[in-house]
């Protein structure tokens, strides 16, 4: 019974952390959309930086934006902040629902490192929190304050603890922390930063002070981190779906090269949002994308070429490894019911499900998790043939 509540609550969760990131996303695609379209207006008032006329579903609004505050604070003022907060905190009750209440069975590789379900709790937080410190750390240095120095620093560091995670942690585990890394430090920036300054401006304004523009510097210099960083952060909330990306030795490689794309394609519509159009900007992100996919599948080991088995023997291959999970009465500890309704303890249920098995558990090594039952090279090979020879199950 509270496997299957456990079920309900990560549709739940992950149904608001959608939601939750939709509303961030937009918000801040919107606000760096409107801040490249500003023009000047001397007709607006002293210490304005620009305004922007625009029309949608019927009405006309007028966007104007201050050098650093009004004179005057108005007595409502809309903050962007909940849809941050929502996110990250969905996003992390997610993880913590997977991968550290789930962590025997979706974190922890016994291959790579046996590792005690709080051990590898502890190292998964510790990267979350070490994240954070070392961006915030960046941002404060020199580095900081040139966008392309500092996100060539920054991609290193995503990418080293994309590999380091990768030698602990299961690799979907490892591949989620990454995002979770990522996500951690645009909530916080939200939090820990772009927030607590904006106050501070509205305190020194109420007070009849002059506000302090560095703060609003700071702000926005945290604003556009968090827009470059949202395209990879999507990628890797889908990556699950793709074990081509998240599976194998190199998928630290493959995610650093998406990563370049997805900021390269983000850098494209930031460019063209401010009136520049660069399609070489955007061929870049394309020609990242197309040699990850090119280098993955040539690199990938060629599947051992055997005689089809026939149906008893890979039978006997997916009793071992795979109905514990897939099948009506999943026997394994942390699984109520079979994932994504997928059950093999039928031929029927097998023989529906064989191209998604080869694509799992022969092309790539994904399946089982963490290969937990040791399943062999020479048994995937031969659930391959089998599958290859038009998975029959009366032979």
């Amino acid at each position: 019974m509270m496997g299957e509540w456990g079920a309900w609550a990560n549709l739940a969760i992950r149904w608001l952390h959608l939601i939750a990131g939709i509303a961030w996303i937009g918000s801040s695609f919107y606000f760096m959309w409107l801040d490249s379209h500003l023009k000047k207006a001397p007709e607006a008032g002293e210490g304005v930086a620009g305004e922007l006329w625009s029309v949608h579903s019927g009405g006309f609004y007028r966007q104007i934006k201050f050098m650093v505050a009004p004179a005057d604070m108005p007595d409502e003022l809309h903050w962007f902040k909940w849809e941050a907060y929502t996110t990250w905190i969905s996003g992390f009750l997610l993880l913590a629902l997977i991968f550290y209440v789930g962590a025997d069975l979706n974190l922890i590789d016994k291959a790579k490192l046996p590792l005690e379900t709080w051990q590898a709790i502890a190292i998964g937080l510790a990267s979350l929190a070490g994240g954070w410190l070392v961006y915030d750390g960046l941002c404060r240095s020199p580095i900081g304050q040139n966008l392309r120095v500092f996100g060539a620093v920054w991609f290193l560091v995503l990418t080293a603890a994309a590999y380091g995670l990768g030698r602990v942690f299961s690799d979907l585990g490892a591949f989620m922390h990454v995002g979770a890394i990522i996500g951690t430090v645009m909530a916080a920036n939200v939090f820990m930063i772009i927030i607590p300054n904006q106050r501070k401006v509205v305190a020194q304004v109420l007070a009849g002070q002059a506000p302090d523009p560095a703060l609003g510097k700071q702000a926005k210099q945290r604003s556009v981190h968090n827009n470059y960083m949202t395209l990879p952060v999507l990628l890797i909330m889908i990556s699950n779906h793709y074990p081509m990306v998240f599976a194998g030795p190199f998928s630290w490689l493959w995610l650093a090269g998406l990563g370049v794309a997805g900021w390269t394609i983000r850098h494209f519509f930031n460019l063209k949002n401010a009136g520049r159009f660069e399609p070489q900007v955007l061929a870049m992100g394309a020609l990242a994308f197309v040699t990850v996919a090119v280098i993955n599948e040539t690199s990938k080991p060629k599947v051992v070429e055997v005689a089809d088995p026939g149906y008893a023997a890979v039978r006997a291959i997916v009793d071992r490894h795979c109905v514990m999970c897939h099948s009506a009465h999943p026997t394994h500890r942390g699984v109520p019911t079979a994932p994504n309704g997928a059950m093999f303890d039928t031929a029927e249920g097998l023989k529906g499900r064989a191209d998604k098995i080869y694509e799992r558990a022969v092309a790539t090594p994904s399946m089982p998790l963490g290969n937990e039952t040791h399943m062999t090279d020479a048994e995937r090979a031969q659930l391959g043939a089998w599958i290859k020879a038009g998975a029959k199950v009366g032979s």
